[in-house]
């Protein structure tokens, strides 16, 4: 493949996803049969290849599997990939070269800039004469370099390394930010839990305490309880759970609340079967219930009655968390669901999980509450029952 084909291919690669540029490299037996068209179609589906493993960020393992793909795409004899601080791969001929190749990339490294390298080679027979080396940004920053090797160095050659260069660049731009929505996620689901643990924590514990003279069998059922539902909320792995998880632990949550609350608790839990299998984001019921039971059964006199739901509807399971509580007032609902206001009842627990639903699934995932002043508060939430890249752990 012509470098300077492959180059003027490349700049139109930045904004096409990977799994588009297969499907038309499927189709092209249909597209045409001219050479212009099979060069073009041939670098897309090369260009395909190399994108997944740079989508995990400038790693050698990324860097090992994209490096044969991006010195096809070059046409060059061989290929070297660094970051700021070591050689990650070196692929191609002359490998008696990978020794220096950090050393090529220095100046590129140091100040940004492409640099046409002359190597001064002893072996007569080795094809590695020239090296075109450019650098690898993200956020205008200089992370690393790509260098690649031939026998001389044309403007072609330098162009397309440009070129490649720059679709590198927005493969791993993506896998930061691929990176800063897990770490936001994490983030938010750690913000729950600091969220559950003082008050909740707390009250459990004094309950508990409660019953140790009077009822010990029922302080030791409660304190085994609080560990299973401690052990769930704190755990370390898995971004999603099972439907049937989550609810186990919310009944862990309310057998300790209505000890705590005795007869002024109550509870109507219905469910169908059929979706006690679909996967939900880790934590993305409990906060709801909670948000029910402490903000707003809590303050009201009386008897309080918490109702969950979880039907089958379609290709979705719908759930909702219904309370006769005092309710919230609806500007300041709207507030907190559009991240403007984060204090006051509930704020955190609604917030994060609205959240965290929309970036899941789409925005037409978001949470839907119903409220008023005295007039309860009813949380719908969508979730679709299979969805690419979701999966229970």
């Amino acid at each position: 493949m012509e470098p300077l084909v492959a180059a003027l291919v490349v700049v139109a690669l930045i904004a096409v996803p990977a799994i588009v540029l297969w499907r038309v490299v499927r189709g092209r037996r249909d597209l045409g049969s001219s050479p212009a068209e099979r060069a073009t179609f041939e670098t897309l589906h090369t260009a395909s290849l190399a994108a997944p493993p740079l989508r995990a960020g400038l790693t050698p393992a990324g860097a090992l599997k994209a490096s044969r793909h991006l010195r096809e795409l070059l046409g060059s004899r061989a290929i070297a990939i660094t970051n700021g601080e070591e050689l990650l791969v070196y692929d191609g001929a002359g490998e008696h070269h990978a020794r220096e190749a950090f050393a090529h990339a220095a100046e590129t490294l140091a100040d940004g800039r492409t640099q046409v390298l002359a190597l001064d080679c002893g072996l007569p027979e080795c094809p590695i004469r020239q090296a075109v080396v450019v650098p690898l940004t993200t956020d205008d920053r200089v992370i690393g370099s790509m260098a690649a090797y031939g026998d001389h160095a044309s403007a072609g050659l330098v162009r397309a390394a440009q070129e490649v260069a720059r679709w590198v660049d927005s493969q791993l731009e993506l896998a930061e930010l691929d990176r800063s929505r897990t770490m936001l996620m994490e983030a938010e689901v750690r913000a729950l839990r600091a969220q559950i643990s003082p008050h909740f924590i707390y009250n459990s514990l004094t309950t508990i305490a409660s019953f140790v003279r009077t009822d010990p069998e029922q302080a030791r059922e409660l304190l085994l309880e609080f560990a299973d539902f401690t052990r769930y909320s704190f755990r370390r792995h898995g971004d999603f759970t099972t439907l049937a998880e989550e609810l186990r632990s919310i009944d862990r949550y309310l057998t300790l609340e209505r000890a705590r609350f005795g007869d002024q608790l109550q509870v109507t839990l219905r469910v169908a079967p059929e979706v006690l299998a679909v996967a939900v984001p880790f934590l993305c019921l409990q906060p709801l219930v909670e948000n029910a039971v402490r903000h707003g059964l809590e303050s009201k006199p009386g008897v309080g009655h918490v109702t969950i739901i979880a039907e089958d509807a379609g290709a979705e399971c719908g759930i909702t968390v219904e309370d006769d509580g005092i309710g919230m007032d609806p500007e300041h609902l709207r507030r907190v669901l559009a991240g403007k206001d984060r204090s006051g009842a509930g704020g955190i627990g609604l917030a994060n999980v609205d959240e965290r639903l929309r970036q899941v699934y789409g925005d037409e995932y978001g949470l839907v509450v119903e409220t008023g002043h005295g007039a309860g508060t009813k949380v719908t939430v969508r979730v679709p029952k299979y969805h690419p890249g979701v999966s229970a752990h």
